[in-house]
């Protein structure tokens, strides 16, 4: 990243598991258990974590192309039940992630979330973090179209009345930047989550970053490309 003249983000779009929070082990333990629940293959957590991102149906589908639907509705309810299960102790943010969203959330910037998580999914770990309050707007896979499709950002921008110039996702996958991408908005990677960063960097972004400080300063705007 080069430091520049500064760029003012209207909105910022966050990605949630792998990007704010500390999920992804839970996310792989709840896929293992429910597939051999269903006596499927037990999956390793490089496979996994290519499907987190995705609506679970989805996710669950390219894990195991051979299954019928019924199958997957089996395997929808059974990694549910383990990760609720598992949830009960929540997650943790990344280090520093919490602070840099007080942060934000101090200045006259927009903050939402489009994820891959369940409306029911989000609601529970937002009320058990209690920061309902913190994000103005929210998308959930179960109720639009999954990444990569654009959907979740341009209900967003249509939501907030920002244009795609004023707005800026920082997400963990590849789907998050395409999906940044088709809607034609800036994105930022962060390197501690599901997809490697060598990965992300194809996708024309602000940057990718190793740390919350450093994306702290490109979404304040004291970093650009």
């Amino acid at each position: 990243m080069l430091k520049g003249k500064a760029k003012e983000y209207e909105l910022i779009i966050f990605d949630w598991d792998g990007t704010l929070m500390d999920s992804l082990a839970k996310i792989v333990s709840s896929m293992q258990k429910a597939g051999g629940d269903a006596g499927l293959p037990i999956l390793d957590a490089k496979a996994v974590h290519e499907i987190i991102g995705l609506e679970l149906g989805i996710a669950i589908s390219q894990l195991y192309p051979e299954i019928a639907n019924k199958d997957i509705e089996f395997v929808r309810k059974r990694y549910s039940h383990h990760y609720v299960e598992l949830d009960q102790q929540p997650s943790l943010f990344y280090p520093g992630i919490e602070a840099m969203l007080h942060q934000l959330a101090a200045t006259d910037k927009t903050l939402s979330i489009a994820t891959g998580k369940s409306r029911k999914g989000l609601d529970r770990v937002l009320s058990a973090v209690d920061l309902h309050g913190m994000f103005d707007g929210t998308r959930c896979a179960d109720e639009t179209n999954s990444k990569p499709h654009p959907a979740m950002v341009n209900e967003l921008l249509a939501m907030h009345g920002v244009e795609p110039g004023k707005a800026i996702v920082v997400g963990d996958t590849e789907y998050d930047m395409e999906m940044a991408r088709r809607a034609g908005v800036d994105r930022v990677g962060v390197s501690w989550g599901a997809h490697d960063s060598e990965r992300l960097h194809s996708y024309d972004l602000v940057g990718c970053v190793d740390t919350s400080a450093d994306l702290a300063d490109i979404l304040l705007g004291n970093i650009v490309k």
